[in-house]
C-alpha cells in the first residue's frame, strides 16, 4: 500500500464525506477509494470513517489521524519545495582542493563571478600541490594536472594546459640562451617533486612526433608552485611552468621563454569527484562553472597550430 496516496485519499474522502464524490475529484474509480480506505483501516487496525447511506463521518481517531495526515503532507511538500529552491538555487558548504597555480591563476581571477551566480554557496578552497584523498578529507572535489591515478574517483577532462620552459633574464646571461635540449647539459635547472617521488631532475620535451627527456642538474628542488616560480625569477635555473601560470612574467619580460621549438607536452587537466548516487547541486554548480570557465580559459594557453 502507498501510504502517502493513502493519506491523500483519505483526506479527499474526508473533505467530500463520501466515497463517490471524493473519487470523482481525483479521477479514480469509487472501488479504487472503497478499497484503499478499507485496507489503511485495516492496517490500522482502527475505524476512520462512520458509514452510512448518504454519508461518511469522522470517527474520533478518524479526526485525530486527519489532522496527522495534514502535517505529515504539508511537512513533505515543503521539503520537496526546498528541494526544488535548492537545485535552482544552490546552497551549502563546499570543499574543493587545486593546485596553486590553478588557482591563482584560473579560478581566484573569476571567483567574483561565482560569487554573482551563487551567492549561498560557502566555498573552502585547498591550495596544494600533493594528492588529495577525497573520502578520508571530506574533499568534494579536486581538479588536478597530469595522468591519473585514482579510478576509484569520477573524471571530468577540463583540457589541456600549455607547457614552457622558461628563465630569468639574468639567469640567461650568465649562462646563454639554450636552443636545443642538447644545450641544457651546461645549464642547471628548478626541480620540482611531487608526491613520493626522490628523483625529479627530469626534462621533457616534444617537436612533432619527436621526443626527449633530458637530465638536467640542479642545486635544489622543491614542490610548491610559487616557491618554483620565485626560484625561477630569482636566477636560480630553469623552470618548467603552466602558460598560464607565468603568462604575467612573460609579457614583462620577468622570465623568458626559451626552446620555443621543443616545450613540453601540453598537461590534462581533470576535475575529479567521489562517486555518489545523488551529486549535491552545489557540487553540481561549481563542476559546471570551472568545465566552463575553461572552455573560455583553455583557448588562450593552448599550444598553436
Amino acid at each position: 500500500m502507498d501510504r502517502i496516496q493513502a493519506m491523500q485519499i483519505f483526506i479527499r474522502v474526508a473533505e467530500a464525506g463520501s466515497f463517490i464524490h471524493a473519487a470523482q475529484t481525483l479521477s479514480l474509480p469509487a472501488s479504487t477509494v472503497t478499497s484503499t480506505i478499507k485496507n489503511l483501516e485495516k492496517h490500522l487496525q482502527v475505524r476512520l470513517l462512520n458509514r452510512t447511506t448518504r454519508r461518511v463521518n469522522l470517527t474520533p481517531e478518524g479526526a485525530q489521524y486527519l489532522a496527522s495526515c495534514r502535517e505529515i503532507l504539508a511537512l513533505i511538500a515543503h521539503t520537496e519545495s526546498s528541494l526544488t529552491d535548492a537545485i535552482q538555487r544552490p546552497q551549502g558548504r563546499l570543499r574543493v582542493d587545486m593546485p596553486a597555480g590553478i588557482a591563482h591563476a584560473v579560478i581566484t581571477p573569476n571567483l567574483k563571478d561565482f560569487r554573482r551566480r551563487y551567492p549561498d554557496i560557502y566555498l573552502m578552497i585547498g591550495v596544494s600541490d600533493r594528492q588529495v584523498d577525497l573520502i578520508q578529507e571530506g574533499v568534494d572535489c579536486v581538479i588536478r594536472t597530469g595522468d591519473l591515478s585514482d579510478s576509484t574517483l569520477i573524471a571530468r577532462p577540463l583540457g589541456k594546459l600549455t607547457w614552457v620552459t622558461c628563465a630569468s633574464p639574468a639567469y640567461l646571461h650568465a649562462k646563454g640562451t639554450p636552443l636545443t635540449p642538447d644545450d641544457l647539459s651546461h645549464h642547471q635547472a628548478i626541480h620540482y617533486f611531487s608526491g613520493n617521488a626522490r628523483r625529479a631532475n627530469e626534462m621533457r620535451f616534444v617537436r612533432g612526433h619527436e621526443s626527449k627527456i633530458v637530465q638536467v642538474n640542479g642545486v635544489m628542488a622543491v614542490n610548491e608552485t610559487g616557491l618554483y616560480i620565485q626560484m625561477c625569477l630569482d636566477g636560480y635555473g630553469l623552470a618548467q611552468l603552466a602558460k598560464s601560470v607565468v603568462s604575467r612574467y612573460l609579457q614583462d619580460k620577468r622570465l623568458i621563454e626559451v626552446l620555443e621549438d621543443w616545450r613540453p607536452a601540453d598537461v590534462p587537466v581533470t576535475l575529479l569527484y567521489p562517486h555518489h548516487r545523488f551529486v549535491s547541486p552545489a557540487l553540481r554548480a561549481f563542476t559546471d562553472w570551472v568545465a566552463e570557465l575553461f572552455r573560455n580559459e583553455m583557448p588562450a594557453h593552448r599550444s598553436e597550430p
